[in-house]
């Protein structure tokens, strides 16, 4: 069988992708890169919030229209849009073959012979996948080391999508790694729903900063990457261990949602706005370089006027190296479902005032790296990332010659608008 993939969501579901794309190579199927090459069309869907699961149905649509055309014989769906709405898409979409849970994909040779639902309950553990392949370049890869969320924030879908916070065990992950290295991996991601949180089921207390000290042993480490960080999770340990090291970037993604007590009240998050600003402090002083990116979420039920200031405020002030801005999703079986919402051209207006604050950060931004040396790498001869840049989802450079794609290398950064900047690799 030729299979052909479409990975959707975050990286943390393209982790999935590569796991059951590399159990079907092993059992002998051969994985193609256009849909019309492919006997079947397998889509790992995201359900987080309403646009990801339109960007599902609509590849869905997709599919179904190659399979009513001749070009492919089957579409299989799986990932958290059946996790969440498995009956309506069942309904809505009955030319589907196959529609399969997330723990089914551990099965998907079973799962793709069968017509219909398959549904298994999430799995109570995490571990070292059997087989795994990069659906990324092969210089850069995602390590999962643990996956749902005991948080509960009351904007999202994902305890009741992937199920509660599951670490995978400290010898795995150091072993995935290690595996990664050898294979040329120079840059790994560390990602979960909340990595800071890595080991608490496990081990009875947060183990990150030692999984950190456990893969800086391995023999020929490129470097990593923390994704997802919880800012009250965020210690002054991590921070210094950081700050020694030139095998983790100096950079975090650390979600903060807003800035403003009351809202993060109501989002249940778990710390209020003098944590953040306090953690944020200590990592600027910890490691001077340190890049940040964060998130936040714009429109929140009950946001007043006067909350939204104090975030445009503080993005001004803290100057984020990339920040993402969202209009908050009424999502239902959430608990700020029931909450009085603001309106949506309220919401629309307030991302893009943010959004206009976060571009004249990044003019300045711009300014005070020109002519400055940064630590880059290659994703191409021409073209690739600072440290402060995540794949996929952060900013790119562009190289005035040539270099070794996957090769980590300083540059004098000369010329930068937005997120777009020219770098000059030094000699």
């Amino acid at each position: 069988m030729k299979f052909y993939v479409i990975s959707l969501g975050c990286p943390k579901n393209l982790t999935n992708s590569e796991e059951f794309s590399a159990r079907l190579i092993a059992g002998g199927h051969k994985m193609v890169f256009r849909a019309e090459q492919a006997d079947e069309i397998i889509i790992n869907t995201c359900g987080f919030i309403a646009s990801a699961v339109k960007e599902a149905k609509d590849e869905i649509r997709y599919a179904l229209e190659l399979k009513r055309a001749g070009k492919i014989k089957k579409v299989a769906v799986t990932g958290c849009l059946v996790e969440r709405f498995k009956e309506q898409i069942a309904r809505q979409f009955p030319e589907i073959d196959t529609l399969f849970s997330i723990a089914a994909q551990e099965h998907i040779e079973d799962a793709l012979r069968t017509r219909g639902t398959i549904l298994e309950p999430l799995p109570a553990s995490l571990y070292l996948p059997k087989y795994k392949m990069s659906l990324t370049a092969s210089h850069t890869a995602y390590l999962k080391i643990a996956d749902g969320c005991n948080n509960r924030c009351a904007y999202c879908t994902i305890p009741f999508i992937r199920g509660p916070y599951r670490s995978k065990p400290m010898e795995d992950v150091v072993r995935e790694a290690r595996l990664m290295t050898q294979n040329g991996v120079k840059e790994i991601s560390l990602i979960a729903q909340d990595t800071t949180s890595y080991g608490i089921d496990l081990y009875g207390k947060v183990q990150f900063l030692t999984l950190l000290e456990k893969l800086l042993k391995i023999r020929g480490l490129g470097r990593l990457r923390i994704m997802y960080a919880y800012p009250h999770r965020m210690t002054r340990d991590i921070a210094r261990l950081m700050a020694s090291t030139d095998k983790i970037f100096h950079y975090v993604d650390i979600p903060l949602q807003h800035i403003a007590n009351p809202v993060l009240k109501r989002m249940n998050r778990h710390c209020d706005g003098t944590q953040i600003r306090h953690t944020l402090d200590m990592l600027k002083k910890e490691v001077p370089d340190i890049s940040l990116r964060t998130n936040f979420i714009v429109g929140f039920p009950g946001e007043t006027k006067s909350d939204f200031n104090e975030l445009k405020k503080f993005v001004n002030e803290y100057e984020f190296d990339n920040m993402g801005v969202f209009e908050y999703f009424r999502e239902k079986g959430t608990a700020a479902y029931e909450m009085k919402q603001i309106a949506a051209a309220v919401k629309h207006e307030r991302a893009r005032e943010l959004e206009e604050v976060q571009s004249r950060v990044i003019d300045r931004l711009n300014k005070r790296l020109l002519n400055t040396t940064l630590e880059i790498i290659a994703d191409g001869e021409d073209f690739g990332r600072t440290y402060k840049d995540a794949p996929d989802i952060d900013g790119k450079v562009t190289f005035t010659r040539p270099v070794k794609p996957g090769s980590i290398f300083k540059a004098r950064v000369v010329a930068a608008q937005g997120y777009e900047r020219e770098v000059e690799p030094v000699k």
